[in-house]
């Protein structure tokens, strides 16, 4: 058994025959090729109420974790199928689980960089330096100096605000 292969290292044949090609169509076929062929299109057409859905195979592809995460929108998609359809309830369930977790993401980043700001009191977090605004000749307030003047104004990270009485 070949690893990775669909067919299991079997080459894999078409069972419409040879007859799916118009060239071979074209250079003639018997009474019986054509029966076989009428049959053939014939059973390409599902009855309506195919697919089924299968509720083992379900199970079988998805683990009880995924089943349990996807169980809310699964339950958005089956109320919203016979009002919109199939295909619509699919859309906006994909969507909407893409949608709450963008919603979800931007929510953390706000937290984490408002409550793990990387001052003088912890070692890690985020760090947010801010560039100097940038004055030309001729702008108001040319030169305007660094607001650093003393050699303890760098590197502080708000240390000189500390409210500790020292």
């Amino acid at each position: 058994m070949v690893k990775g292969s669909q067919t299991a290292g079997v080459k894999p044949m078409s069972i419409s025959g040879r007859f799916n090609n118009d060239r071979e169509r074209l250079l003639g076929m018997t009474d019986e090729e054509r029966a076989f062929r009428k049959q053939w299109l014939k059973d390409q057409h599902l009855a309506p109420n195919e697919p089924r859905p299968v509720p083992e195979m379900y199970k079988a592809l998805y683990n009880p974790i995924r089943r349990a995460y996807r169980f809310p929108l699964d339950q958005l998609a089956k109320i919203l199928t016979p009002v919109l359809g199939e295909q619509r309830a699919i859309k906006i369930r994909y969507f909407t689980g893409k949608f709450l977790l963008g919603i979800a993401t931007a929510y953390w980043f706000t937290y984490y960089f408002k409550y793990n700001a990387n001052d003088w009191t912890r070692y890690g977090g985020w760090r947010v330096l801010k560039s100097r605004e940038a004055v030309f000749e001729g702008d108001p307030g040319y030169p305007r100096l660094s607001d650093r003047t003393k050699p303890s104004d760098y590197g502080t990270r708000g240390f000189e605000n500390c409210k500790l009485d020292l």
